[in-house]
């Protein structure tokens, strides 16, 4: 009854495949890495046995890396700027922001070259954004935004900014490690710096890859990851490795034993890592009807158990538990909103959707959005155990009844209750 679980164990289609991604190197939004690793994907669903794999494309706003520069009295640090940061310099008084909370901003930064880490004290409610961080400092008017990494190891942290309406943010922005940026604060607080940022920013195309299994009924469960990585690293957590769980999923629905009651539709997203452009483009364009419920995985595969934010429908935490019951194996089940990634758009919507990553030591990325995210950190069975648990969960919303939309405003209510809305705000994410 369960051969599918002991192929699952066996099979290398979704490790070959983050290899694969790996391999390819920069996928920034909009590069040729990025249509290389889109096609890759389409050709290795068809070759599953997948019908009608295709790549949609769509316009992005491009954004190629040049050099950064932080100079100071004691000469020039070397920082990696933050994507659809804008390209220029600008002079002012460093100031220490610390773990860059909303409070933490309400002083005297007119001018001001802020810092900031990326992550936040185990005491604090809720974690806040680096774009959150990033446009509290623009709004209390200074001149620079420096993204200070938390995690050690010499390895400076990326992740972008700018919003729907304006791509390149208002400030120029950089990263810097843990230890550059507390020698830059130790040495310089209160002294004049000057951060530069070179970059481009053509126009470019992404795309978005679909693929279906299972009977062509209207209604279905969306399977969903996304290809694209930061220029800077193999992206082989963030998120090679959903994309290639997606896969193994796949091989693994294609053989069971039972059939499936339901379509289950395949969406692999790019330029997730620029503002979530594939799956707000998606979200739009989407029948309501057509979606049963939406799985997304993003950030799998760096520890064995997985955390699933179900946005409060409890029909999808009730499908998630009776899985990992059956099976035996420990998950992390979040009632919570988790606006970040691909799912949120269709979350914002009203549509039943789960995030599923990996449960961390820490509020923070990790290797992640660094240099250092490569495929060494990540193991097979760690990858095959999570496809074992996601195939599950997606079978048995396909055969669930009719799972019903939330209300936006419910969705709003939840945000507000949850000390979210506010740093959405912030970042002009707010969608209601």
């Amino acid at each position: 009854m369960h051969g599918w679980i002991g192929e699952t164990f066996t099979s290398d289609v979704g490790w070959s495949h983050l290899e694969r991604l790996a391999d390819i190197g920069d996928r920034m939004a909009g590069s040729p890495g990025e249509r290389e690793a889109l096609t890759a994907t389409r050709d290795a669903l068809a070759d599953l046995g997948a019908r009608d794999a295709h790549v949609e494309t769509f316009d992005v706003q491009g954004w190629v890396r040049g050099s950064s520069g932080i100079e100071t009295p004691s000469g020039e640090t070397e920082p990696i700027a933050l994507p659809r940061s804008p390209a220029g310099a600008a002079t002012g008084r460093l100031v220490d922001c610390g773990d860059g909370l909303p409070a933490d901003f309400e002083t005297d930064l007119d001018g001001a070259v802020v810092v900031a880490s990326s992550t936040v004290p185990d005491h604090y409610d809720r974690f806040v954004h680096r774009r959150e961080k990033y446009y509290r400092a623009a709004e209390a008017g200074a001149a620079a935004f420096v993204f200070r990494n938390d995690t050690p190891g010499c390895l400076a942290p990326t992740g972008s900014v700018g919003t729907d309406d304006t791509p390149l943010g208002p400030i120029p922005a950089v990263g810097v490690s843990r230890e550059a940026g507390t020698r830059l604060v130790r040495r310089h607080e209160g002294e004049r710096v000057t951060v530069r940022v070179d970059c481009e920013t053509p126009d470019a195309t992404s795309g978005v890859v679909r693929a279906d299994i299972g009977p062509d009924t209207d209604r279905a469960v969306h399977l969903t990851s996304h290809v694209d990585a930061h220029d800077i690293a193999e992206g082989a957590v963030d998120n090679a490795a959903g994309t290639a769980t997606v896969l193994e999923v796949v091989r693994a629905l294609l053989a069971r034993d039972a059939d499936l009651s339901r379509r289950v539709r395949i969406v692999c997203f790019g330029a997730e890592e620029v503002g979530l452009r594939g799956s707000k483009r998606e979200a739009e364009r989407i029948d309501p009807d057509a979606v049963q419920a939406l799985v997304n995985c993003d950030g799998v595969c760096r520890g064995r158990t997985l955390q699933w934010y179900t946005h409060g429908f409890q029909a999808l935490g009730d499908a998630v538990r009776d899985v990992a019951d059956r099976f035996g194996h420990p998950v992390s089940v979040r009632p919570s909103q988790h606006p970040h990634s691909d799912h949120w758009p269709f979350v914002a919507r009203g549509f039943p959707a789960l995030l599923v990553s990996s449960e961390g030591d820490d509020r923070g990325r990790g290797w992640g959005h660094t240099r250092a995210d490569t495929l060494d950190k990540l193991e097979r069975r760690t990858l095959r155990e999570g496809a074992i648990l996601v195939t599950g969960v997606v079978a048995a919303l396909a055969d669930a009844d009719r799972i019903d939309r939330r209300s936006p405003e419910g969705v709003a209510a939840d945000l507000e209750r949850e000390d979210l809305a506010a740093g959405m705000r912030a970042t002009g994410d707010w969608p209601f």
